[in-house]
């Protein structure tokens, strides 16, 4: 009978060790602990790329988010898109103009990619309306052109057919970035969610009840994904001369394989990371490693952070910083850790794959990219 009240005690030993353990791990998955917050040797490290973010969008500013690039060296691509559900960025939207304007005032850290408006798709002069908005554009330093998902995904012809980015009405366009030396960021698609059926989680969830209009499981006659990635892959074989990079790893996130299988068909083709290391940390360690690894000079960093007008530059500036320590640990250590709730080990790519990604591939794949940075 003496046996019971220790066995007792040490039962609520380990009951509230476990508790411990739980409040712990559920801290963990909350807190941005502080080697997050890029300083130190990481912080060397991470400088000493001159990392370039090949995909934000860009249009407003402040002191704390100029002293965040600075004290980073980070220089970003500051993409332009138009969509017709949203005022700002709709084609009468003050989008561009704030663009430009960040631009102007941070010329040694942005640089413009461009882009036209394709809801004017069904009229006589799109194209030739379109090549002059772009020239003015070059002018003011734009490197790139940016095709957003509308195409495939919304825009329709005359008939009513969806209009894909291999239609001939393009050709003038693309043919005059060739001439022009410029390169095409494609958005084509979405994750594999906005064709689900709906009983989606998390941020995905949330993603489609604010924005039902890009939700295609629930569209009919929407075109299906392989669909819209069949007529990219006819682009990119019509055009082996254009440099094309896939935005948001080239729509195929989790399917790595076939993801390879385009770009060791098209040499033309190269990817960012832009919003999807989310996925990539639920996918095998090494089967991710080796991708980067074998892929290293078709792989260019980006994130699709995003400041526009409304938002606090002290917030904005916090938040950036966070995700890029938070990416720069996944992509560069071993350590393990919490990704957006997630246990990972980092990737510990080395060194001259981690040059490339963060800096050489958007040289090379954005010729002009530096011109003001230097």
């Amino acid at each position: 009978m003496k046996r019971y009240p220790k066995l007792a005690f040490l039962l609520l030993v380990a009951t509230i060790c476990l508790g411990l353990v739980w409040v712990t791990e559920r801290q963990a998955r909350r807190a941005l602990p502080p080697e997050l917050y890029l300083s130190g040797a990481r912080l060397t490290a991470f400088t000493s790329l001159e990392p370039i973010d090949s995909h934000t969008h860009v249009c407003a500013s402040g002191p704390a988010f100029a002293q965040m690039l600075a004290r980073l060296h980070m220089h970003v691509m500051d993409i332009l898109y138009v969509d017709a559900n949203n005022s700002y960025l709709a084609p009468t939207g003050s989008e561009r103009q704030d663009a430009l304007s960040f631009i102007a005032a941070n010329p040694a850290h942005a640089q413009l990619c461009t882009t036209f408006n394709p809801y004017r798709f069904n009229e006589p002069d799109f194209s030739q309306t379109a090549v002059a908005a772009l020239h003015d554009d070059y002018a003011r330093g734009a490197v790139a052109v940016k095709i957003w998902k509308n195409v495939g995904m919304e825009i329709t012809d005359a008939s009513g057919r969806y209009i894909m980015p291999d239609d001939g009405r393009f050709e003038p366009i693309l043919r005059d970035m060739v001439a022009q030396h410029k390169t095409l960021i494609l958005h084509m698609a979405d994750p594999d969610d906005a064709w689900g059926s709906g009983d989606r989680q998390g941020e995905s969830a949330r993603y489609y009840t604010v924005h039902p209009e890009w939700d295609m499981s629930r569209i009919r006659g929407a075109p299906q994904k392989d669909q819209i990635l069949k007529a990219r892959d006819h682009l990119l074989a019509m055009h082996p001369d254009l440099r094309i990079v896939g935005a948001h790893f080239g729509s195929l996130d989790m399917h790595l394989d076939a993801l390879a299988a385009e770009l060791d068909r098209y040499p033309n083709f190269a990817i960012d990371t832009a919003a999807r290391m989310m996925s990539l940390v639920t996918q095998p360690r090494d089967r991710v490693r080796s991708f980067m690894i074998r892929y290293q000079d078709r792989i260019l960093y980006g994130t699709d952070l995003m400041f526009y007008p409304g938002s606090t530059d002290q917030v904005v500036a916090q938040a950036w910083q966070k995700l890029y320590g938070l990416e720069w640990r996944y992509l560069s250590t071993d350590d393990r850790f919490y990704y957006d709730g997630i246990r990972v080990q980092g990737l510990n790519l080395p060194g001259p794959v981690l040059q490339k990604i963060y800096h050489d591939n958007a040289v090379r794949w954005y010729p002009g990219i530096e011109t003001h940075w230097r």
